[in-house]
């Protein structure tokens, strides 16, 4: 896991586009498109402002044959509701740097076939050849999409219904908790590691001690961002006061500060 804090959020916006258009290039370089996870929340819209704004200024990669698969989605919204997240990713990313509506995909909440739905999900990002790099937030509590404390490190996606305290933290986008449906599908913690590169974006002091748990505390259930530790490629890319409860900040800034240019992340 490479811990990697920046002073500003826009540094960490900025640093998460240059990832994904990397990969982004290198697929087109290879003639296989680059299959992205993405994620939906405020910590990740940044970084697609930042992507979108190099696209129509001409500085950002030809986006052709790229897919992408969305961690989760809501259950029980009408169809074309703005608040889905297959909507949202479209208003917010897709749309407007030329990836077609039909290479944009999210679980299927269709209520008839919900008991397959996770399964379907599943195989679909097999057949496209699996995600090269998934880009996640984390929550207060230390979930991640939808995968609240006490879910399996090994679970796959599936429907899950939403706690209280989830609902009423999604209730800005919907007007009251009572509005936000009580169940979603998610991409598992399993499905999420079979990713190549997790990318984990964090802003704000509120995320400070979910971070701290996640990277420097036991891996456990109870923090199910904490998986993460057991992925072979993670970069958490985080501002400073996301950063300020990490016991080894200062360690974090001298490894990345001398890290060869070539590497990456």
């Amino acid at each position: 896991m490479e811990v990697v804090v920046l002073d500003t959020p826009a540094q960490v916006a900025s640093l998460a586009a240059d990832t994904i258009e990397d990969v982004v290039r290198r697929g087109a370089d290879a003639g296989a498109p680059a299959v992205l996870g993405l994620a939906t929340g405020s910590t990740p819209l940044a970084t697609y402002v930042e992507l979108v704004r190099r696209a129509q200024d001409g500085r950002g990669p030809s986006y052709e044959g790229v897919e992408t698969f969305n961690l989760d989605e809501y259950v029980g919204l009408p169809d074309g509701h703005e608040q889905s997240y297959l909507a949202t990713i479209r208003r917010e990313l897709t749309d407007a740097i030329g990836i077609p509506p039909e290479r944009v995909h999210g679980p299927d909440p269709t209520v008839a076939t919900l008991p397959d739905a996770g399964e379907r999900y599943e195989a679909a990002i097999v057949a496209a050849g699996g995600i090269q790099v998934q880009l996640l937030g984390i929550g207060s509590d230390g979930h991640l999409a939808f995968n609240e404390p006490g879910s399996s490190l090994a679970s796959l996606t599936r429907i899950k219904t939403l706690t209280a305290t989830t609902r009423k933290d999604n209730a800005r986008f919907f007007g009251s908790p009572d509005a936000v449906p009580r169940h979603v599908l998610t991409q598992g913690l399993g499905t999420i590691t079979r990713a190549g590169h997790l990318l984990l974006l964090a802003t704000g002091e509120g995320k400070a001690d979910a971070i701290a748990a996640a990277v420097e505390g036991p891996v456990s259930a109870s923090c199910p961002a904490s998986v993460l530790q057991l992925h072979p490629h993670v970069s958490v890319l985080l501002d400073e006061a996301a950063a300020s409860r990490l016991v080894r900040r200062d360690h974090y800034r001298e490894v990345y500060a001398d890290k060869p240019d070539w590497q990456g992340l």
